[in-house]
């Protein structure tokens, strides 16, 4: 197969961010939410260089070698080539930002610097820092007699370069993370960051000493370890050793640093040395270095017309107000659609059971859940009322595994039996069976799930949710978790997608179904809404696919290292992507013509580690009304004349012409939602 039709997955990832940050220039968003989205691109940034970079690092001094499976590039011209990107991409930043409050001083949000203060504030400052920051300061001079001191992944240092007769001398001085970070200038909507203001009056921290240089410093850390990775550390308890891993990983290597200014080189290149990091992994920003501040200046400017306009998730038209969740789903499967319609449908499924006697037990599994959970008070609720409560916790859950480890301690102090699932393997499913008793007989309801058990996060990621009675889903949920129980992978079920031994060939074995009413001159159709594709195998079967000419629609919000419209070999592939303001995390696949349409929604997308290397489940969607209403739902949005990027043949994204802001397709799928709770309520009032 050609490489071609092939990118690299981080290559690939980085015009996703890109994609973000063009959102912060759009001009149709509101000035606030642009601002946001500046945020939202550094710290994607910052995640892909902990893991991604992190774990291309570690490569390239272990296998150096060894070229990825899509692209054959070896670690060596990946990191060149992200570098090289990321510093293309740093000049596009810095200007929508400063593009941004430039647009925000003239509505009343003006980020003032030392400089541009009025006396009165400078003098209010540098009483601020006396006060606020110089106790919680504690600075560090480093030359060549003194150790460089140990910097915290993503935080703030100031870094003075000090006259010094003998080689380079700096002081180091840390921006707490107790000291507030926006301090306003009086009650107007002016402000200044902290870490401005400790850059401008760090030199009395350190006596007599003259400053040549100075400047504002961040370093991101590798994230790239694993509770093996801890080795004769290990206890062979999963929780105790995934809490040292935890301990070991704030202490890894530094994979980049950023600075606010050019740095005097020499000083630089001492730096890097004691970073042990290349020149090629340092950055310079003209943007602060830290845009999370984003977020809190909604409140500095309240005014409605600098954000999106409030949009309430809806009651489902599916279910009624008032009687049991398990009747009504019983009756039919019902599809919740996150953030259009609310979570509470299926809160309330979850309260009911723990309420209900003849509930006899609930099993689940656990990844990413809400800092203030309603699932596990639920769950918890369960156990006291002594029902059997099964909760697998993945612990493993990158970067929520603190969190997770709280909620696992705190489900087993509830009765829940908490158990942790195969070894090297994460539980990506979002999977939910219960047990009841009905006149004698066992019935069970089964949920599952494109998103996590969050509602925070069904506010704002678009997500599915598919709750059923049908038996045969059951059984194979049932199977699911008597494997989990036992620390074993699932074996593939009868109507359930199970990765990793049951998904990767049922889906092969539907697109070969595909590319045979295609070879029979029928039409022959698929469209797949993910968050990311680079499975080789499944991306050389599409490819064959569109050989044969079957139609395929790829929605793939992320990474996607399929090229489309390549002669001859991906023309019949169209490739889109939505960034917008919800995080589009749904997945869907949906295989042949609507006459003969099968679809299915679940946990995975359609990358190695979610195909081979977790445990995912996606579910078959047998009713044929909301078979039509996701089809529905995935060409209003792959045909957004607004938000849907197009992907051409060079790989490069490109927003419709033309397109109308009006037409964006996710306030059309919360409008379509209000009218239908609307239209219900309307059907309840005239019966």
């Amino acid at each position: 197969m050609k490489n071609e039709c092939f990118e690299n997955r981080e290559l690939s990832w980085l015009r996703f961010n890109a994609r973000v940050l063009e959102e912060a220039r759009a001009e149709s968003n509101p000035l606030l939410e642009r601002l946001c989205f500046t945020a939202i691109f550094q710290s994607n940034l910052d995640e892909f260089f902990r893991v991604r970079v992190g774990n291309l690092l570690r490569k390239q001094q272990e296998n150096p070698k060894k070229p990825d499976a899509v692209s054959n590039m070896k670690p060596k011209a990946q990191l060149r080539a992200i570098y090289e990107q990321v510093r293309a991409l740093a000049p596009a930043r810095d200007s929508a930002y400063h593009e941004i409050m430039g647009a925000l001083r003239k509505e009343g949000l003006e980020q003032v610097s030392v400089q541009s203060a009025s006396s009165a504030e400078q003098l209010m400052l540098s009483e601020w820092f006396k006060r606020e920051i110089r106790p919680l300061s504690l600075p560090v001079i480093v030359d060549k007699g003194k150790p460089f001191p140990f910097l915290r992944d993503r935080a703030l240092y100031i870094v003075l370069r000090l006259e010094s007769k003998s080689g380079i001398r700096m002081g180091i001085l840390p921006v707490s993370d107790q000291c507030q970070r926006i301090i306003r200038l009086g009650s107007s909507g002016r402000f200044i960051l902290a870490e401005d203001v400790i850059l401008a009056y760090a030199h009395t921290v350190f006596g007599n000493s003259r400053v040549i240089d100075r400047t504002i410093l961040r370093v991101t850390r590798s994230a790239s370890i694993t509770p093996e990775d801890i080795g004769e550390m290990r206890t062979g308890d999963t929780r105790v050793d995934m809490e040292l891993m935890l301990q070991e990983r704030k202490r890894l290597p530094v994979v980049r640093a950023e600075l606010s200014e050019t740095f005097y080189q020499p000083a630089l290149d001492y730096l890097c040395k004691k970073l042990n990091i290349t020149q090629e992994q340092v950055f310079f920003a003209k943007a602060p270095l830290d845009l999370s501040f984003a977020y809190e200046c909604k409140n500095l400017a309240p005014d409605p017309k600098l954000q999106y306009a409030r949009m309430v998730p809806q009651k489902s038209a599916m279910i009624a107000e008032h009687g049991s969740m398990f009747p009504q789903i019983r009756k039919k499967d019902i599809l919740l659609s996150y953030p259009y319609e609310s979570i509470r449908p299926f809160l309330r499924l979850l309260d009911e059971a723990a309420d209900d006697p003849a509930v006899l037990s609930i099993q689940i599994t656990l990844y990413r859940m809400a800092r203030d959970s309603r699932v596990i008070a639920a769950l918890c609720e369960a156990a006291g009322r002594g029902k059997e409560v099964t909760a697998l916790t993945e612990l493993r859950a990158r970067f929520d595994e603190e969190g997770n480890i709280k909620w696992s301690k705190a489900l087993e102090r509830a009765g829940v039996h908490v158990i942790y699932g195969p070894e090297n393997y994460k539980v990506h499913s979002k999977l939910l069976l219960i047990a009841r008793k009905n006149r004698g007989k066992i019935e069970h309801f089964t949920q599952i799930g494109t998103g996590n058990y969050n509602e925070k996060t069904a506010a704002m990621y678009t997500d599915y949710c598919l709750m059923t009675a049908d038996k045969q889903i059951a059984q194979d949920a049932a199977n699911i978790f008597d494997a989990l129980r036992d620390n074993k992978l699932p074996e593939p079920q009868k109507e359930l997608l199970a990765a990793p031994y049951g998904l990767l060939e049922p889906v092969l074995e539907m697109i070969d179904d595909e590319i045979r009413h295609a070879q029979n001159g029928e039409d022959a159709y698929i469209g797949l809404r993910m968050n990311g594709l680079c499975d080789k195998t499944i991306m050389k079967k599409l490819i064959e696919a569109s050989c044969a000419g079957v139609q395929i629609e790829l929605l793939v919000r992320g990474i996607c290292c399929l090229i489309p419209r390549i002669p001859d070999r991906t023309e019949h592939i169209e490739v889109r992507s939505i960034v917008g303001r919800y995080l589009e995390h749904g997945r869907v696949y949906f295989f042949g013509t609507p006459d003969r349409m099968r679809v299915y929604l679940g946990s995975a997308d359609f990358m190695p580690r979610n195909t081979v290397k977790r445990v995912e489940i996606c579910a078959p969607v047998k009713d044929a009304a909301l078979r039509k209403r996701l089809y529905d739902e995935f060409q209003l949005q792959f045909h957004d004349p607004a938000k849907a990027r197009y992907r051409t043949a060079d790989g490069d994204y490109h927003l419709p012409e033309g397109g109308n802001p009006a037409e964006n397709s996710q306030e059309a799928l919360h409008r379509a939602a209000y009218e239908r709770a609307h239209e219900m309520e309307r059907a309840g009032a005239d019966d």
